[in-house]
């Protein structure tokens, strides 16, 4: 579905209520995978919930069971053959989020993985249930943390629990989740809910100029190394998207099977190093 295509706008839910406008990415039959379809969506509302002046919070979530998985299955096998139509570097930033005044609260349940993680980090406060399946999932599809989340990560859990998370792809549950410091947990099935009445209280009893001040005070401190690191993770997925890693990460995971890596040698050792040091300009 393209951006024009008159049934678009359904890709992404938007109502408001006291003050709180909640986003809802609506493809639960994919389980909200993302697609540049839903980002375009997704970043149009998140712009207007901003300049409305009768927001004063937002609310994430997924329609559904689930938060959001990662990329569309579809899209990582065209990604992975070769097609470049949607490449990161030909779209806005995942950090837009990042960038807006006013507070953003997610409700994650069920799947949040890769790009839905990467989502989850962007907002101001998670809250998830207990039960939920929170996972990076990268180093599974054979490339590395995506967008900046390997600057972000590690400032909202430390950098041990982000080593594990970012090298390991394993899952978390909400409530390890919560352990780390990542989100505020809560029983099966009210992440939702208590992310709207976290976001509702904050509307009614906080100033807006003073939170708006407080998020850039706080995104302030992140911006300038986040961006770094953004920029740092394009130039490396370019190399990496190329290598058969990608590929068969992919495919192990639309087949259901587990992947067949290849081995890393003493030239490959060299290459990541050399990749490293050109993605970070320093002198070879």
């Amino acid at each position: 579905m393209s951006k024009d295509d008159p049934r678009h706008e359904e890709v992404v839910l938007y109502e408001v209520r006291r003050g709180v406008a909640t986003i809802t990415w609506n493809r639960p039959d994919r389980a909200n995978a993302w697609t540049t379809a839903l980002e375009h969506r997704y970043f149009d509302l998140l712009r207007k919930a901003d300049e409305s002046p009768d927001i004063r919070a937002i609310v994430v979530t997924g329609a559904g069971r689930h938060f959001c998985p990662g990329a569309d299955s579809s899209q990582l096998a065209r990604a992975s053959n070769g097609d470049r139509g949607n490449a990161p570097e030909k779209r806005e930033p995942q950090t837009l989020p990042t960038t807006m005044v006013k507070p953003l609260i997610a409700a994650i349940h069920g799947a949040c993985a890769g790009t839905g993680l990467i989502q989850a980090c962007m907002a101001d406060v998670r809250f998830a249930d207990a039960d939920s399946r929170i996972a990076a999932s990268f180093p599974r599809r054979g490339i590395m943390a995506e967008h900046g989340l390997a600057m972000l990560l590690p400032s909202l859990v430390g950098h041990t629990h982000a080593v594990d998370i970012l090298m390991s792809g394993r899952v978390i549950s909400g409530e390890e989740a919560a352990q780390m410091g990542l989100v505020r947990c809560s029983k099966p099935g009210h992440a939702v809910d208590d992310a709207i009445a976290y976001a509702q209280e904050i509307a009614e009893n906080c100033s807006p100029l003073a939170m708006a001040v407080t998020k850039q005070q706080l995104w302030g401190t992140l911006r300038g190394p986040l961006e770094e690191s953004r920029v740092e993770a394009l130039t490396l997925w370019r190399t990496l998207r190329e290598h058969g890693d990608f590929k068969e990460g992919v495919s192990s995971y639309v087949e259901r099977r587990p992947p067949a890596f290849a081995p890393i040698g003493a030239e490959d050792v060299m290459r990541v190093r050399e990749l490293l040091d050109h993605a970070l300009g320093r002198a070879s």
